[in-house]
């Protein structure tokens, strides 16, 4: 088991302030809020492998029309699309920590 305290980290800040993010996180301190203060639900939304395919393909769908109309640029758009093509094909779903409500 490897201790938490120990493992790397990165700093995220929002209007609210810091907060120390596992280095290896897809998600970020909007995600680590959300765990903290709204520990309604028991099950992390990654229990419904289909939700979590519809998101990463609406995440999908915006990154591209967002890229195409000068939005996003290209590198961000390319590695929004990789992330969601690893989504749809079963990947990364335990990165969806928030409870489901």
């Amino acid at each position: 088991m490897t201790d938490s305290a120990s493992a790397p980290t990165r700093t995220e800040t929002d209007s609210i302030g810091s907060l120390e993010i596992p280095a290896a996180a897809y998600w970020g301190v909007h995600t680590a809020r959300a765990n903290e203060n709204f520990p309604i639900a028991r099950r992390p939304v990654s229990v419904y492998p289909d939700f979590v395919r519809a998101f990463a393909c609406v995440k999908q769908a915006a990154a591209r029309a967002n890229l195409e109309i000068g939005a996003l640029d290209e590198q961000r758009a390319n590695l929004i699309d990789a992330a969601c093509e690893e989504i749809k094909g079963g990947r990364l779903h335990d990165e969806f920590t928030v409870g489901v409500i």
